[in-house]
């Protein structure tokens, strides 16, 4: 979905012969915002957004295991900006409602 060659990477995959869909991203040292448009999701249908992302204090060298655990409702019209940490990541499951 969105990347660049030794910096970031974004990227989804539907779960085989599911309705579910997966989102995962990676930084390199640098932490960054990346806003991702869901339009990947089915237009027709609602998700509930299960997301596992790096807390506000997150570091990789200072503080490794700082994440938040959340949910929220999203369609294919929705964006999410992810919030990466130094060498940090967020892994994203899209249930289908």
């Amino acid at each position: 979905l969105a990347g660049e060659v030794g910096d970031y990477v974004v990227f989804a995959r539907q779960a085989k012969d599911q309705q579910d869909w997966y989102l995962g991203a990676l930084t390199d040292e640098n932490a960054r915002q990346i806003k991702v448009k869901l339009g990947f999701l089915d237009p027709n249908k609602r998700y509930q957004a299960q997301i596992y992302r790096d807390g506000a204090k997150a570091d990789w060298k200072t503080n490794p295991y700082d994440y938040v655990i959340e949910t929220k409702e999203v369609s294919a019209k929705d964006s999410l900006t992810l919030a990466l940490a130094s060498s940090g990541g967020t892994a994203i499951r899209f249930k289908a409602l």
